[in-house]
């Protein structure tokens, strides 16, 4: 499979306040050189923060950070544009803050500043400080 970043750039409002939004496709550019029909699925800007997981956890699996990250990289080296090369830079920072949850093994970005002190995420640090407090 050889995989890449397809950018598409939104922009909303009116003349006043314009603006922008990226969003980042995974394309598989072995299956075909035209997109949609190349699609794979969408890139989330951050890797476990939803309530489920998104469709790019479910195909990269446990790899889906390292390959997110290549894929950035790739993207970056390849494009012109210095919107989307921020835009690509401001990914990368989130996804190096983000860590292993011990408990359920779900990547999440932590609260404290520095090195966390535990590295659980929010649904498990519930799970144990409710079975304390009960």
């Amino acid at each position: 499979m050889n995989v890449g970043l397809q950018v598409f750039r939104n922009e909303t409002g009116n003349n006043e306040y314009l603006q922008k939004s990226f969003r980042f496709a995974v394309v598989d550019f072995s299956k075909s050189k035209g997109y949609p029909s190349n699609f794979i699925c969408m890139l989330p800007a951050q890797l476990g923060a939803g309530k489920l997981d998104s469709v790019f956890l479910q195909v990269f699996g446990d790899k889906s950070l390292e390959q997110a990250k290549i894929l950035l990289k790739e993207a970056f080296e390849r494009e012109n544009c210095s919107d989307v090369k921020a835009e690509i830079k401001r990914r990368l920072k989130l996804l190096d803050k983000q860590i292993k949850c011990n408990g359920c093994r779900k990547l999440f970005q932590p609260r404290q500043i520095g090195r966390p002190k535990n590295n659980f995420c929010e649904e498990c640090m519930k799970k144990k400080l409710g079975n304390q407090i009960g």
